[in-house]
């Protein structure tokens, strides 16, 4: 076999054995993500219940005057001068996600050109090496970092995150935060969020609501549906009730988003692996037509030759 002949033919396997484990990795990240879409649903009832109590405390002002006592989560509401603002943004890992990480990152600093964020006045909490990695080699100020988030992350895992952030507001760390991450919308299509977090805002509540109760609009058009506010009675009191609430809702804001992240991530896993098989595919027919053609040239040529010798001959 010539050597050109050869090297194609080797270019060929390589790229057989390449489009097998984008193949696999594919499967895989398609298995988590069915894994995790059912495990992110049942959560967001949860998380949407929490909020939509939270919401109706807010319109009857239960909430905010609760928050005036000294409580590390009814401080959540609580607004003060912002000198530092906190920044938590949710990357992954691990590369082999396509374009998920850089516009996470984009995403990022383009809401800190908007509001003037710089490295004096901000400080990060992140989670995922990617993040992490990138803000440090711009001299940023992570205060906190994180890494090795399960495929398929529990509460119980990840609440030294949610913990850590609320300690922080409470200690003035920073006196706002924003959370940047990927919010999956679905198989095909993944949109960065930039949400502000703390401190918890009765504007903030109601807009989610409006949302949420849009979507439901939306999802259940054939139904005439109204949310009707509830009326509470509390028991042991108001404050212990609302506290309780409020770091629930808290919680739920990070660790759902961190959830919704990751179910983005394996999404984008899914979709790249898919890229990059479809792509070798291409390559390999590219290349067995390269091949069959140098193949039939070459006969072609000693068939030529034998011909002319043989003509030679007589």
């Amino acid at each position: 076999m010539p050597a050109s002949l050869a090297a194609v033919k080797h270019k060929i396997d390589s790229t057989k054995s390449t489009r097998q484990i984008t193949s696999a990795m594919q499967m895989v990240s398609t298995a988590k993500l069915n894994q995790i879409q059912h495990h992110t649903q049942t959560y967001e009832v949860y998380a949407e219940k929490v909020k939509q109590m939270l919401s109706d405390l807010v319109k009857s002002h239960s909430a905010t005057s609760a928050a005036s006592q000294d409580d590390v989560y009814a401080a959540l509401f609580k607004k003060r001068a912002v000198k530092k603002t906190g920044v938590l943004v949710i990357t992954s890992d691990r590369g082999l996600v396509g374009s998920y990480n850089s516009n996470i990152i984009k995403q990022t600093l383009d809401m800190m050109a908007k509001h003037n964020l710089d490295k004096d006045n901000t400080v990060f909490l992140t989670v995922g090496k990617t993040g992490t990695e990138f803000f440090k080699k711009r001299g940023m100020n992570v205060v906190y970092e994180y890494s090795g988030v399960s495929d398929v992350p529990t509460y119980r895992e990840v609440h030294s995150i949610v913990k850590t952030a609320v300690q922080m507001y409470s200690d003035q760390v920073f006196d706002e935060m924003y959370m940047v991450y990927s919010h999956y919308v679905n198989r095909i299509t993944s949109n960065v969020i930039v949400h502000d977090v703390l401190p918890i805002t009765e504007k903030s509540l109601l807009n989610d609501e409006n949302e949420a109760q849009e979507n439901t609009e939306l999802n259940n058009s054939d139904v005439s549906t109204a949310h009707v506010s509830a009326e509470y009675e509390f028991e042991p009191s108001d404050t212990e009730i609302i506290s309780a609430l409020v770091a629930q809702y808290a919680e739920s804001l990070i660790y759902g988003a961190i959830l919704d992240a990751k179910t983005s991530e394996h999404s984008s896993s899914a979709n790249a692996m898919r890229s990059a098989t479809d792509n070798a595919d291409d390559i390999i027919s590219t290349l067995e037509l390269q091949y069959n053609r140098a193949r039939q040239a070459a006969i072609t040529t000693e068939i030529t030759e034998i011909t002319g010798g043989m003509t030679a001959q007589e």
